[in-house]
């Protein structure tokens, strides 16, 4: 895992989360299944109405080539009970365009969620998955103290799903492509380590 020098202290790349029972996450690999299904849920209309990047194959390979190549972006594909259901991108926000918007942390940890198939949205599956996976990021890194994301704040039912997984609106962040709700998940004293 790479690092980087923060203020004489060494912060790691962003970590795999650590997810309990029915949920499995994985590395996604730049090329084959992944890469397929990567780039054939960025093609769906609800996730491009946000994600904006309903881009060819090549053009996703690459992304996900780059992520791997660095520490800045984790690019991860989460399944339940077996079945592949989100793509999630976990981000260390001192490497991000997140960072300066607010007083972030070293080891402060983004997330960007996108659950592929459209028939699985609506359901009360992204709130749980938001808190496996903002509990499993805090697990992996024990100097991480909050979990944030920036929904558009146009995208309704993810900000409903963020706030029903324990994250709270912070401000809002105007990036060129977006207005971003800041939503953080602070660690509670339930996620200390043991």
């Amino acid at each position: 895992m790479s690092t980087v020098e923060q203020g004489g202290a060494t912060v790691p790349g962003p970590p795999l989360p650590v997810l309990p029972g029915r949920w499995t996450a994985r590395v996604a690999r730049a090329e084959g299944a992944d890469l397929d299904l990567v780039h054939g849920w960025m093609q769906a209309p609800h996730i491009d109405a946000y994600w904006h990047q309903a881009w060819p194959r090549e053009r996703w390979h690459e992304e996900i080539a780059g992520h791997l190549a660095g520490d800045a972006i984790l690019p991860v594909l989460v399944d339940l009970d077996g079945e592949p259901l989100a793509y999630i991108e976990v981000y260390r926000v001192l490497r991000d365009r997140l960072a300066g918007h607010y007083p972030e942390l070293p080891h402060d940890l983004g997330v960007h969620i996108a659950i592929g198939e459209a028939g699985r949205t609506g359901r009360g599956l992204g709130r749980t998955l938001l808190r496996a996976l903002a509990d499993g990021l805090l697990a992996a890194d024990a100097a991480c103290t909050r979990v944030v994301a920036e929904p558009d704040v146009h995208n309704g039912p993810s900000l409903r799903a963020f706030e029903a997984a324990g994250f709270r609106p912070a401000g809002e962040v105007a990036f060129p492509d977006k207005t971003a709700a800041l939503m953080i998940r602070p660690r509670t004293p339930q996620d200390m380590p043991r």
